[in-house]
């Protein structure tokens, strides 16, 4: 007789790179979002909620600093042979829609939409192959001044979530006077766009670095290249001296007020057609952020931003978190980036043949709710429900009549469904559950017409307290009468 082995269980462990929310968890971030989406709604704001799953064709190769095609999705192959992947951002799915729902949506449309976007990337620490964005986007406005609405926006939703001024900024720059630049450093040529790509793709990437290289590595890195401490050598765009002084003066360019800045940038691509149109730009955003009372204490024109390198066409943002955290290792640094995006004029031009413009911002959510977690602003443990605990089998009725009252008062309660046999296990349950209320009533407490009402937030805090002196006016327990139950739990409640 064969000796078959019993079949292996599986094991019980998440898929690397992903993650299960908990309760406290799923309760912070949705009261996040709801707040974020009251804002968004304010600002006349449409939900919108797409399909998780796209064609990889819809998908395109627009995922921003990814060079391969469709890099990064988690994709699979049909029998009809068409290729699906799950969305890798809320914005592709966005495009497809304002192209096939374009005769029946309004124009401009605007529209916001949350949920879970796929990246099939090598996961890391607090790096997960799923995660969280909430975006604001507005289709079919070519002016900039839609890209202002969605800086202001932005910082108003920074705000209700509990981030002050003073603890963030949102930073504006703009592709084109980047590009503006590069033309006057002799690194892009309008009439062959193609040409100097890659040295292109090279300076960028050393600018957006420069909090972290400082100006001498970046300087490297348009030159010649790069050693780090390791050894290892990062290759350089190959700028002459003078190419660099360009780049560098715009790395430099600002000034203590937006004025300054966007003067300095206007003297640095004043041979570029293309970046004084970008310039222009910017000091239109700029005055109309002022005149709506978005000042430098939350919105401020910063040259250092660069996103998206084949994605934006136009206006960028970042939202930073500007206090300071410790890290792993205990040492200061600050929070950074939470929220980024631009202006994407050629998105929905891939379906359309048409130019529509777009622009629109993303909100990393798990970020955000980090950075509110690190300053104290979020993980308070929830209120568990009030537990009605069984002392006899037979009276489960009386028990669920009295959840029924509860519930109906808008009371978050349960019945106790375990075994009732024990009842140290329900009470344990209930300190489990973080019920603050228990609520009992044996055959006795049923034939007088009353039942008890344990406080258990108040019995933890006598456990801990080294006197009853400061809790001897307010009783752990008390006795109401049956009729009385949710008043008396409201009152309990309340203190």
């Amino acid at each position: 007789m064969a000796n078959d082995k019993p079949a292996r269980r599986p094991r019980a462990e998440t898929p690397k790179g992903f993650r299960d929310y908990f309760g406290a968890e799923v309760t912070e971030r949705k009261a996040m979002l709801d707040a974020i989406t009251g804002v968004y709604h304010r600002y006349g704001f449409d939900p919108l909620e797409t399909s998780a799953v796209e064609t990889v064709e819809s998908l395109g190769k627009f995922l921003p600093d990814v060079d391969r095609p469709n890099a990064g999705v988690f994709g699979w192959q049909e029998e009809d042979a068409d290729w699906l992947a799950l969305r890798y951002d809320l914005t592709a799915p966005l495009a497809r829609v304002a192209a096939q729902y374009r005769n029946d949506l309004p124009s401009p449309y605007r529209r916001y939409a949350m949920g879970p976007v796929w990246r099939n990337e090598k996961p890391g620490p607090g790096r997960f192959r799923q995660f969280y964005q909430c975006d604001a986007d507005t289709v079919g406005a070519s002016s900039v001044a839609a890209d202002a609405e969605i800086c202001a926006m932005l910082s108003d939703a920074l705000e209700v979530v509990g981030i002050p001024r003073g603890d963030y900024v949102v930073k504006i720059n703009n592709r084109k006077v980047l590009n503006g630049v590069m033309e006057v450093a002799g690194v892009l040529d309008p009439s062959d766009p193609g040409r100097f790509e890659d040295e292109r793709g090279i300076v960028l990437r050393a600018i957006d670095k420069m909090d972290r290289l400082g100006e001498a590595g970046v300087r490297a890195l348009l030159g010649a290249g790069r050693k780090d401490e390791s050894g290892d050598i990062t290759a350089g765009a190959g700028l002459s001296e003078a190419q660099a002084d360009v780049v560098m003066g715009f790395v430099s360019a600002k000034r203590e007020s937006g004025a300054q800045t966007v003067a300095r940038l206007r003297e640095l691509v004043a041979a570029s057609a293309i970046g004084l149109e970008g310039v222009e730009e910017l000091e239109t955003i700029a005055a109309l952020l002022a005149a709506q009372g978005y000042g430098p204490d939350r919105i401020v024109i910063d040259p250092g931003v660069v996103r998206g390198l084949g994605y934006y066409t136009g206006p960028v943002y970042e939202a930073e978190l500007t206090f300071e955290i410790l890290d792993e290792k205990g040492r200061k640094r600050q929070f950074g980036s939470v929220a980024g995006g631009g202006r994407y004029d050629d998105l929905v031009k891939r379906f359309t043949g048409q130019a529509v413009p777009a622009t629109g911002v993303s909100i990393g959510v798990d970020r955000l709710l980090a950075a509110l977690r690190a300053k104290g602003r979020v993980g308070v443990e929830a209120a568990g429900p009030v537990v009605v605990t069984v002392m006899d089998r037979d009276r489960m009725a009386d028990y669920m009549a009295m959840v029924g009252e509860l519930r109906a008062a808008g009371i978050r309660a349960e019945m106790y469904l375990g075994n009732p046999k024990n009842f140290g296990n329900q009470l344990k349950y209930a300190d489990k559950r973080g019920a603050p209320i228990a609520v009992i009533q044996g055959g006795n407490e049923a034939e007088a017409g009353v039942i008890i009402l344990k406080d258990l937030i108040l019995g933890a805090k006598i456990a801990q307290s080294a006197t009853l002196e400061e809790w001897k006016d307010r009783p752990a327990q008390v006795e109401v009468a049956r009729a009385g139950l949710v008043a008396a739990v409201q009152r309990m409640l309340a203190q």
